[in-house]
Parts: C-alpha cells; sequence; structure tokens
C-alpha cells in the first residue's frame, strides 16, 4: 500500500500545518500608534501570516503575535519604521518541523 503526500495548496493551508509555542509576553509592538493612524497599513498585507489588522472603530493597530513566523518582515516593510520586532523569548514562537 502506497502512501500519497499531499501538499498543501494555498497560504492557509500551509500556515495551518505549523506549530506555534506562544509566549505571555508579545515579541511584538508598536512603537507609536499614533503613526499608524496616518499611515497605509502596509503591515495588515506584507504579513503572510497575517499577524497584523487594522481595528477602524477603536483607531488602532492589533497584534496577533501568536501567529508570528518570524521571518522579520514588519521590520522592513513599515513605511514609518513603527514596528519592534525581537526574537520570542527562548523555547517559544513557530516550531518549524526540522528543527
Amino acid at each position: 500500500m502506497s502512501v500519497e503526500k499531499t501538499t498543501p495548496g494555498n497560504i492557509d493551508e500551509k500556515l495551518s500545518t505549523i506549530k506555534y509555542k506562544p509566549d505571555e509576553k508579545s515579541h511584538l509592538s508598536v512603537i507609536n500608534q499614533d503613526k499608524c493612524k496616518d499611515c497605509n497599513k502596509a503591515c495588515t498585507f506584507f504579513c503572510p501570516a497575517r499577524v497584523y489588522e487594522w481595528d477602524e472603530s477603536q483607531q488602532t493597530l492589533i497584534i496577533k503575535y501568536e501567529n508570528c513566523l518570524e521571518c522579520g518582515a514588519c521590520r522592513i516593510g513599515c513605511i514609518n519604521q513603527n514596528i519592534n520586532w525581537e526574537y520570542p523569548n527562548g523555547g517559544f514562537g513557530v516550531i518549524f518541523k526540522n528543527s
């Protein structure tokens, strides 16, 4: 009997295969929420794990750090350099398959 390997087809399926061990404290933060009000909210588009979400009613950027893939795109993608990114504390964060 042969076992077929299936490869997830879209980004949501691929992201669902990654394991996370989130810390209680975020390793991501916004330096100044007021800067977010006047920017183009690029972080809500370029983050592959959809960590950043703009809440229009609260006029604030919500950070779902538990989903972070630690790719670092937010460090270079924020036009205002308004996102503080650090590695998660040891033992926390994304758990890659072959690590």
